[in-house]
């Protein structure tokens, strides 16, 4: 008998693959579990939102560089400052853009630092309503269900 995940052989007795960790019943490998049926899907959604968000991180970068034009010539105080502000809320936007990304790419290669950062940036995204505190909850209710940190750890062995 052979693994039907990884190929491996396999006793009759055993219940999970030696090679990938795959758990077993006697005519195969059981229905994926939560977190397996989650986890690229929040992966996904993650991509989506460090992307999304690029765009205005992108959009603010550029005018930072351009918005002493539009401010009038007689206030100084506008002209250094509101630069300074749109490059500093863009560099922000872009932070958050690029960790959406790298959080999103660490769930769908089943990384083994992808779970803890995972949940802190979903803890975070909480306080964003309404999308924020939607990914956020669905973040947490996958990545900290029963017995996930398992799960997820032998996800990423296999990986």
């Amino acid at each position: 008998m052979f693994c039907n995940h990884c190929g491996a052989a396999l006793q009759p007795d055993y219940l999970v693959c030696p090679g990938c960790g795959q758990r077993l019943v006697a005519g195969g490998p059981l229905a994926p579990s939560r977190l397996e049926q989650h986890v690229r899907t929040l992966g996904i959604l993650w991509m989506i939102v460090g992307a999304v968000t690029l765009v205005p991180a992108l959009v603010l970068l550029l005018l930072s560089s351009v918005v002493h034009i539009a401010i009038p010539f007689s206030d100084a105080l506008a002209r250094e400052l509101g630069p300074l502000v749109l490059m500093i809320v863009g560099a922000g936007f872009l932070l958050v853009g690029a960790g959406g990304l790298l959080v999103g790419w660490g769930l769908i290669g089943h990384q083994p630092w992808a779970r803890i950062v995972a949940i802190l940036v979903g803890i975070l995204a909480l306080i964003h309503p309404p999308l924020g505190t939607i990914l956020g909850i669905y973040t947490l209710w996958v990545l900290l269900s029963h017995n996930a940190e398992l799960e997820y750890r032998r996800m990423a062995r296999a990986a």
